[in-house]
């Protein structure tokens, strides 16, 4: 079993910097529970009115189970044109370029 990298990017009209980081801060801590998530990076882009994040899963069932319920989530909000792809990570690749697995 190995690691299962998740990518999330929608289109988010903010609010961004600390005003997004006030805002959901109960999401964060939400995620932060989630049965096999290792770690997650939240991205955003005021320029581009982007957001999402990066996530590692310990295996693809996990990571798949979290894309639907985050997807369905999005789609709650509102949130259309969402972009979600998983990938397998290659650990002995990525240790050499000091991944944090």
């Amino acid at each position: 079993m190995s690691p299962t990298l998740l990518q999330f990017d929608f289109p988010y009209d903010g609010p961004f910097g600390a005003a997004m980081t006030a805002a959901f801060d109960g999401l964060a801590r939400d995620i932060a529970a989630e049965d096999g998530l290792i770690w997650k990076i939240w991205t955003e882009n005021a320029e581009t009115r982007r957001a999402g994040g990066v996530y590692l899963f310990r295996d693809a069932e996990a990571a798949e189970r979290y894309r639907a319920k985050h997807a369905a989530r999005l789609a709650a909000f509102g949130v259309t044109g969402i972009v979600a792809h998983a990938f397998d990570v290659n650990g002995p690749l990525s240790a050499i370029t000091r991944a944090p697995l």
